[in-house]
């Protein structure tokens, strides 16, 4: 439980006198940034709502809380992406900035300041940062070896480059890793490899790269991120990492590159690792020359203000190693706290264009209301990493039963009454003051749970107390006295307490709902709801005339977005084939591999596998650790095969158990760096969060041939 504010009279900026509230918390917080090569999808939306969720909280309490973001705006990628549109990367990020700040503003996500890392702000905070780190000791250069594109005159990263994998033969396989066979490897490794952005063969050249000297700071990050600022299961993987030796991290690439030139190096650049981090304090000097707030105030060593990010697990590496070992060396504080959350899964899978549920902001808004998904996913959040699933199904039933069936219909079953029988005011003396005393008791344990990134359990006491409410409503039925007398004091007194009991739910549900808590604001004729109003009642007062809060989710709507989706990525795909065909011979367009008989067919023995346990390789950043059953031997045993497969970044190992899957039987054992593979899982996708694996039809069993 937090203090109550106190009070005191200070000295402003403007050198003027004025009441301040001495216990109010001054918290910076930010979220991580979208890239500015696309759009926004629910992805980048689940970390955005529940920041801002916190960032109202933080508001309504009457804490000084400032949420910035900005666009990384800098990279190859986008260099490349403006040259296909035919306009300049500036003239890119720009139109993207626009879009993305639309979809943020569309889900009621209010920052108080959107930059991008493409700006004068950034552009002197990542050299004067640079030069300091140089300065201390901590920028070393060296010459690497890397795969050059003669045509485009560039270096390839591993993502542009593909050929045939080296282990095993398998065609099309990025620069770093074989999604056939899981092995690791260098670009340089690679048989017959190509540039993906001209088709060229890349040949090897040498360039000095910079890099941060990242072992230098293990032992200050040993204690940083054992010192409470981290979630236990983050911390837990971060020791797994500084148990053992920590790498350099490379900071600079070669021209032609979309960045900010390393001064005093022609032709060398920061990398998006070194200056899109510090978007965020680019984004708050920005702010910061606009208002009263003081940089230094929240970035330098000894203040006693807050600085949160809110980041997805994929980057924690990034964010609590890197990031806080530069900062150190910079002379600046470090993060008050890291806040890591799990990925968004929908319908229990990865996020799918194909099947309609990569859904873009813009497609969602198209169709339903924002506010669905903030108070779904507000409902199932916690400060956890766990992965969040949303399943629509049980989001269109969430929300109609909590949100309509529970909170609005406090509201909706009172307020008739009040209005025509007692001219909108509602009585002296509400019927039910423990019922009320009971909701304005549970103030601090809600606000604490939000302030603890706890929503679903906020929400949870919430909608209880909705549904007592409720009930009360339901055993006094109003209605029924209604019937008799339209005037009797006693129907005004329980229709007040219902009105009342919605009034202190909405000041809770306020950071989550802040539309519909606008809404119910003018329905009951008050103030701005603040947390601490949550301590009165609404007595002797006039509302104005009910409307509905909130309609039902339509399922034709739910199923409209998704068809919405799946109908871009078509389009999408078809452009794709097209544009693909037009640069290859016609007889290659099927993509298909060379022709073999059907002897050759034959010596390939596909079985029904069981899949009995499935974990994570350490070490490996696309492999996971399958054990297979392929049913029974001839003496009735077990036949149990590992398999090390390259799915990691599309599954969960805990929803692999169980699950029936295709598999190369009599592949030839191989040895890997993690331990022998066993055989080969059969999977389709191009590969990152879209691998699909083969299922076997109910009836299946594991052991039985594939013909």
């Amino acid at each position: 439980m937090r203090e109550a504010p106190g009070w005191a009279i200070a000295l402003n900026n403007s050198k003027n006198w004025q009441v301040v509230n001495v216990s109010q918390r001054k918290i910076l917080v930010t979220s991580a940034l979208p890239y500015a090569n696309g759009g926004i999808h629910l992805g980048h939306l689940m970390e955005a709502i529940q920041t801002d969720i916190w960032v109202r909280l933080q508001k309504l309490r009457g804490n000084d809380c400032v949420y910035v973001c900005a666009d990384d705006a800098h990279g190859t990628a986008i260099m490349l992406s403006a040259e296909q549109q035919g306009i300049t990367p500036e003239q890119l990020i720009e139109n993207v900035s626009n879009q993305h700040q639309e979809d943020y503003s569309g889900f009621l996500i209010q920052f108080d300041n959107f930059h991008s890392t493409h700006s004068q702000e950034n552009r002197e905070f990542s050299e004067h940062i640079y030069k300091t780190l140089d300065k201390n000791g901590h920028i070393n250069r060296r010459s690497i070896t890397q795969l050059f594109d003669p045509e485009k005159k560039l270096f390839l990263a591993d993502r542009y480059i593909t050929g045939t994998c080296p282990k095993c033969k398998a065609e099309d396989q990025y620069g770093d890793n074989c999604e056939a066979c899981g092995s690791t490897y260098s670009p340089t490794e690679l048989i017959d490899p190509r540039s993906s952005i001209s088709g060229a063969t890349p040949i090897e050249k040498d360039s000095e790269h910079f890099f941060f000297a990242l072992p230098e700071f293990q032992d200050m990050l040993c204690q940083w991120t054992r010192s409470g600022t981290l979630q236990d299961a983050v911390a837990n993987k971060l020791r797994e990492w500084l148990d053992t030796e920590l790498q350099e991290w490379d900071i600079s690439r070669d021209a032609p590159y979309f960045g900010f030139e390393i001064p005093g190096s022609a032709g060398k650049y920061f990398y998006v690792w070194l200056d899109a981090p510090i978007g965020y304090m680019a984004s708050f000097k920005n702010l910061c020359d606009r208002t009263d707030y003081n940089f230094d105030d929240y970035w330098q060593k000894g203040q006693d203000t807050e600085l949160y990010h809110f980041i997805g697990k994929d980057i924690i590496n990034f964010h609590t190693l890197f990031w806080p070992a530069m900062l150190t060396s910079a002379g600046y504080r470090t993060p008050t706290a890291v806040h890591v959350h799990g990925f968004l899964t929908v319908d229990g899978t990865k996020m799918s264009k194909s099947r309609g549920t990569f859904i873009n902001a813009r497609t969602y808004l198209d169709h339903l209301n924002p506010e669905y998904l903030r108070y779904f996913l507000a409902a199932k959040l916690s400060n956890g990493i766990d992965d969040l699933d949303l399943n629509l199904e049980d989001f269109a039933l969430r929300v109609n039963s909590d949100l309509v069936g529970k909170v609005v219909n406090i509201a909706s079953r009172c307020a008739g009454f009040i209005g025509k029988g007692f001219d909108g005011y509602l009585a002296e003396n509400p019927d039910n003051p423990d019922l009320l005393a009971e909701i304005q008791a549970a103030k601090n344990e809600i606000g604490d749970y939000f302030e603890a990134r706890k929503y679903s359990k906020a929400i949870r006491l919430i909608m209880a107390l909705a549904d007592k409410a409720n009930q009360y409503i339901n055993d006094k039925e109003p209605w029924v006295i209604a019937k008799t007398d339209k005037q009797s004091p006693e129907l005004q007194a329980i229709c007040s307490s219902g009105i009342n009991a919605f009034r202190l739910l909405m000041c809770y549900l306020k950071p989550v709902l802040p539309k519909m808590a606008a809404d119910a604001e003018q329905f009951l004729a008050i103030e701005p709801l603040l947390w601490d109003h949550a301590d009165s009642l609404l007595v002797g007062h006039k509302i104005n005339k009910f409307k509905p809060l909130m309609t039902r989710v339509e399922s034709d709507k739910v199923q409209a977005m998704v068809d919405a989706t799946q109908k871009e990525f078509e389009v999408q795909a078809r452009s794709k084939t097209k544009s693909d065909t037009t640069k290859q011979p016609l007889e290659n367009t099927t993509g298909f591999e060379s022709e073999i008989d059907f002897n050759d067919f034959a010596k390939v023995d596909l079985r029904v596998a069981e899949i009995t346990s499935a974990e994570h390789v350490e070490g490996a950043d696309k492999l996971l650790k399958l054990v297979l059953n392929l049913g029974k031997d001839k003496n009735e045993k077990d036949i149990m095969r590992t398999v090390f497969s390259g799915i990691k970044s599309a599954y969960d190992p805990d929803k692999l158990v169980g699950m029936l899957t295709v598999v190369v039987a009599n592949l030839k054992p191989r040895k890997m760096k993690f331990g022998m593979s066993e055989g080969m899982i059969l999977a389709a996708g191009p590969g990152g969060k879209e691998i699909w694996l083969f299922e076997p039809h109910v009836g299946a069993q594991p052991g039985m041939r594939i013909t």
